[in-house]
């Protein structure tokens, strides 16, 4: 038993909590910030407008299923001569189904990893070694934007409602979504259609509520939105659900693997 306790002591002992691990890998691009857009994640011509257009494919391990969806992540190429210390930040919108990188992102994002001046050089790579991290969402990484949802032209009023998930801040996974009537404590479950896209084929009367569980590392909780849909909701428009979720995960690292200063 004593053994068993010391075994524990040193496990947790040896690992650093940070925000989040940095991880090594290679990074590819995309020559069109479109193929990106018409993702996995069901963005569409949203996610064109999403992070000046930095955005990324992830592969399964990082997609989770949809629920990595939004993420957000700081890579920095690690060729001394081509590539700045500051790198920059890509969005996931999008599965990567090779297994020869962990993401694929768009050319602006990939030139955005350079020195000023080797935009194109790096471009002639094709390929990069990079080391990344999980960073908090922030639309911009300026301003706290409302978790928004918007509304699917496949929504069928009262038979069938599907909602895309936009916005979702802070270093969170959405796993689980459920819908009520304002007011009503009768709560329906809604699934996972793909992507950031949920659905439900039992729509409540009247206007809207929703709750979602979000987890960020470890932990897991209900964010609720009393007031997201009209009662006349249309496909097609975007409602804000008046939250913001800025939840920061802590992930245990070994201390190399928590960076230096810089991606603090």
């Amino acid at each position: 038993m004593v053994l068993f306790l010391c075994f524990l002591f040193f496990l947790f002992s040896s690992a650093t909590a940070c925000d989040r691990c940095v991880h090594q890998t290679k990074v590819a691009y995309f020559s069109q910030a479109s193929a990106l857009s018409s993702g996995a994640c069901g963005y569409g011509s949203l996610a064109l407008s999403f992070n000046g257009g930095h955005l990324a494919a992830g592969v399964p391990s990082l997609y989770k299923d949809g629920a990595g969806c939004g993420a957000c992540f700081q890579m920095r190429c690690k060729n001394p001569t081509l590539c700045s210390g500051r790198g920059t930040r890509v969005i996931l919108t999008d599965l990567n189904h090779s297994n020869q990188t962990d993401f694929v992102i768009s050319s602006r994002a990939f030139m955005a990893l350079s020195n000023q001046g080797k935009g194109q050089d790096i471009l002639k790579l094709g390929v990069v070694d990079v080391e990344y991290k999980r960073q908090a969402n922030i639309l911009n990484f300026s301003i706290l934007i409302n978790l928004a949802v918007r509304v699917e032209e496949s929504s069928q009023k009262p038979n069938y409602l599907a909602v895309k998930v936009l916005y979702q801040g802070g270093q969170t996974e959405m796993v689980a979504m459920d819908v009520a009537q304002v007011g009503s404590s009768n709560w329906g479950y809604m699934s996972r259609n793909y992507g950031a896209v949920w659905d439900t084929s039992r729509v409540p009367n009247g206007a809207l509520q929703f709750r979602f569980v979000v987890t960020s590392g470890y932990d897991g909780k209900w964010i609720w939105a009393k007031n997201v849909l009209p009662a006349d909701w249309k496909p097609g428009m975007i409602y804000n659900s008046g939250v913001q979720i800025t939840d920061i995960a802590k992930e245990g690292c070994s201390e190399s693997e928590c960076g230096d200063g810089s991606w603090k």
